[in-house]
């Protein structure tokens, strides 16, 4: 495999209306599931009412982004029609922000009319699991809205992404991907980034943890890293128990991820992720 730039050590950022918001700690991302489905029920939220009451919690705990989506990219999953997807999601986003103003509120969507929309209704930030495959204009609706972009690494689609995908090289196809992808982000007028590797987004359950146990190499880019693995099959198939029970699996993981490199956790569970990267500054910062 093909050998890497040395790791930049100038803490990367964005820009969210125009404050600089800068990684040089770990932040956490909330997650908020307006779906009847997605796999761990209690990041689910059915309406403004449960949806705030969630994220007052997670804001309280520590959250500093909140990730509200209203289309299941489980495995196996069928997408919901656009217009049942911005009917779980269009009345929660002003919501959020006018709850939660100081909070950046961030939608998971691969969708450019999705996006369009939810940067209309105050969204600030677009999270796609896609990396613009699935929808090629959503590129150019972040870049017209000037707000950062989640840049996913996904292998297939996530109907039939986990069907037995299959990599000559992992580590070095998903850089060469960003190396790609960035371009073309970068080429359409967007400026802020940030990258997720997409475990569990077509990758075998060997995949997952090589790309943790690689995650320092994508740091070259020079651009926040996100790492999305809290309570994923990674860890509740690995251990033999439900994503219920996966907790303790995905605090261990988390504080791999952040000796890794990774600058923001999106998570179900705060509170927890929060104490992680305490305890993960403490070893890092403490002097002999």
């Amino acid at each position: 495999m093909k050998r890497y730039n040395i790791i930049n050590e100038i803490p990367p950022s964005i820009n969210v209306e125009g404050k600089l918001i800068v990684f040089d700690r770990p932040k956490v991302m909330g997650i908020l599931n307006a779906t009847p489905d997605s796999f761990h029920s209690v990041s689910r939220v059915a309406g403004v009412d449960k949806a705030l009451a969630l994220a007052e919690k997670m804001v309280a705990e520590g959250a500093e982004f909140l990730d509200l989506g209203g289309c299941s990219t489980r495995p196996g999953s069928e997408p919901p029609t656009i217009e049942t997807e911005w009917e779980r999601i269009h009345a929660i986003i002003p919501a959020l922000r006018k709850a939660f103003p100081d909070t950046v509120i961030s939608v998971d969507t691969y969708r450019s009319e999705i996006a369009r929309r939810a940067l209309d209704a105050g969204a600030q930030m677009i999270n796609d699991i896609s990396g613009g495959t699935l929808d090629p204009q959503i590129f150019k609706i972040v870049a017209e809205y000037q707000v950062p972009y989640v840049l996913s690494h996904l292998k297939g689609v996530p109907k039939t992404m986990q069907d037995d995908p299959q990599y000559q090289d992992l580590i070095g196809e998903i850089y060469h991907y960003f190396s790609e992808r960035i371009k073309k982000v970068r080429d359409t007028g967007i400026n802020d980034i940030i990258l997720d590797p997409g475990f569990g987004f077509g990758k075998k359950l060997e995949h997952n943890f090589l790309i943790l146990k690689n995650l320092h190499i994508f740091q070259d880019f020079a651009m926040p890293v996100m790492v999305g693995i809290s309570r994923k099959s990674m860890i509740h198939k690995a251990l033999g128990i439900s994503p219920d029970d996966a907790l303790n699996g995905t605090t261990a993981l988390h504080m791999a991820a952040l000796m890794g490199g990774a600058h923001l956790l999106r998570v179900h569970d705060v509170k927890e992720a929060v104490q992680t990267i305490k305890l993960y500054e403490l070893i890092k910062y403490t002097e002999a």
